[in-house]
């Protein structure tokens, strides 16, 4: 069994690697004796022409030079190929390059009298088991089991796809995605951009760490647990996390299809703030609801008109962020308080953020996990440590009767309701707009102990939405341990026992956002307005 799973495994290697050698000119990475830290590798393999692609440009800033046709659209696409063609030898982000498929897409696109779309000739990236466009496509999700299955239509990418897009490269997620680190059987370890001995995060990491060496402008992941927020923090980048049934995910490859107590959320990940809004003007111009009538209906941007009301999270109340995340609340939140903004503690002592993990974590495998675990032993797939950890590890995860399922279900609701009450006697005379918060207790870790989700899902239990955007970076000097401090639990304990400052030296620091359900409107907005109070444009 064990040689047959590999074989599998081989063949879909192969494939990978074929993709990549159609680069021209080749391109050649020596893979041993990399830097640490990989930011420095693309310039000393592209030309200057390629670094300047796509290196100087935003989002919006490139589209406008593709739309006025000084540039063309094949240039930047074969820039952004060679680019993540390094990132790939460099992190191992990538499942598949799509050389052809991009070059094709990208000369009809310059044939064209005039520039269509919103989007046009704008290379995205996209998370392997989201499927692609195009014929023969397939998708395996990670799973062994699923290597050679054919994908059709995904509804967002087909969205982006009208709207004038080039489809250049496939990225990696980690076995069963859901781990906030990016391992599986299939296509190995990515690496962190910034330093090889920490994760890029996940389930999105092979994004994130091909959008934080730039080999990518603009991309899309998904999120149930943190895999948007999560990696793009890790990796010091852009990323939104909407209220479900917002964004359309249709068409998308996973596990356990037809569940409905814990849903996930495609969005955006990408190198500025202006990318996120622009990607949700997009799919909104399309009226997806139209499509996937379980959609809420219509966005409406949204302006303050007054200066935010913020509350900070300096810690859940389970596990303390370590001193380089403290730092950069400290940081924004002096930057808002000196913009006029109203600043005051969100206080998670009595918020039972424990108790919202175990329902989550019980609503993520209402079977015990054991369609996810049997996919893997019918395969003869290696159960990695995180996947173990995930399913087998948790205390609440069993399999559930149809009655406590109910129950559950039951629990997840009135937990938002006591929360929603929470924000509202919180608010006092004037409703907190936004919570400032960490997306993680730390800095990207180190491989295989990204073991506590809480800074993340637990606003997936609440289905709030989330924006990620990067502050600063861990500095050894102005970060030291605290050696007086006493974890709280044995959680806190292995938390707090990862940090040391030379281990995170230059890893990005992130901060997050968050609103109210269905009030992604003004989580985006929100994101303006504090990213101005820190004197960016």
């Amino acid at each position: 069994m064990a040689s047959s799973w590999e074989s599998k495994v081989a063949s879909v290697r192969e494939h990978r690697d074929a993709s990549l050698a159609k680069v021209e000119p080749a391109i050649s990475v020596a893979t041993q004796g990399l830097p640490l830290n990989s930011q420095k590798v693309p310039a000393s393999v592209l030309t200057s022409r390629e670094l300047e692609l796509t290196e100087s440009y935003t989002v919006k800033q490139l589209l406008a030079k593709l739309r006025s046709r000084e540039i063309k659209v094949e240039e930047v696409t074969r820039a952004f190929l060679r680019r993540a063609a390094v990132a790939q030898a460099s992190v191992n982000c990538l499942t598949e390059l799509l050389w052809d498929q991009a070059l094709e897409r990208a000369k009809y696109l310059d044939s064209l009298p005039e520039p269509t779309g919103p989007l046009f000739g704008l290379p995205i990236s996209t998370k392997e088991h989201h499927g692609q466009k195009g014929e023969n496509v397939v998708s395996n999700a990670s799973y062994v089991a699923w290597i050679g299955q054919a994908h059709g239509s995904c509804q967002l990418y087909d969205i982006l796809w009208d709207a004038g897009c080039v489809y250049f490269a496939r990225t990696t997620q980690p076995q069963t995605i859901m781990h906030l680190e990016t391992n599986s059987n299939i296509y190995g370890r990515t690496l962190n951009p910034y330093n090889r001995n920490l994760t890029p995060g996940g389930s999105s990491g092979g994004e994130s760490a091909l959008i934080g060496m730039r080999g990518s402008l603009l991309g899309v992941g998904g999120d149930i647990g943190g895999s948007i927020r999560c990696p793009a923090a890790h990796c010091g980048i852009y990323g939104f996390k909407p209220t479900c049934k917002r964004i359309p995910s249709g068409g998308v490859r996973t596990h356990m299809v037809g569940k409905e107590a814990i849903l996930s959320t495609l969005g955006p990940m990408t190198v500025d703030r202006e990318a996120l809004q622009l990607f949700v003007d997009v799919v909104m111009a399309s009226e997806p609801w139209l499509l996937d009538p379980s959609l809420t209906v219509g966005w409406t941007k949204y302006k303050y008109d007054k200066p935010l009301k913020i509350a900070v999270q300096w810690t859940d109340g389970v596990v303390q962020p370590h001193p380089p995340m403290i730092r950069a609340l400290k940081e924004v939140v002096a930057a808002c308080e000196a913009a006029g903004m109203e600043v005051v503690d969100w206080d998670c002592t009595e918020l039972q953020h424990d108790k919202a993990w175990e329902i989550l974590s019980s609503l993520y495998w209402t079977d015990g996990g054991d369609e996810t675990l049997g996919r893997l032993n019918a395969a003869g797939e290696p159960v990695l440590p995180l996947t173990k950890f995930i399913i087998q590890e948790q205390p609440a995860v069993k399999s559930l009767t149809q009655h406590e399922l109910w129950e559950r279900t039951k629990q997840r609701d009135q937990y938002r309701d006591f929360y929603a009450k929470a924000w509202n006697a919180a608010s006092k005379d004037r409703q907190i707009d936004v919570i400032l918060c960490p997306p993680s207790f730390s800095a990207a870790v180190p491989h295989d102990q990204s073991k506590y989700w809480g800074y993340t899902a637990q606003w997936n239990l609440l289905d709030y939405p989330g924006a990620v955007f990067p502050v600063t970076t861990v500095d050894p000097e102005k970060d030291p341990k605290d050696q007086t401090y006493k974890p709280k639990n044995a959680q806190d304990e292995f938390c707090y026992s990862l940090y040391t400052p030379e281990t995170y030296k230059d890893a990005p620091i992130s901060l997050q956002i968050i609103g109210r359900r269905n009030h992604d409107e003004k989580v985006l907005a929100a994101l303006d307005e504090i990213e101005k109070a820190l004197g960016r444009s």
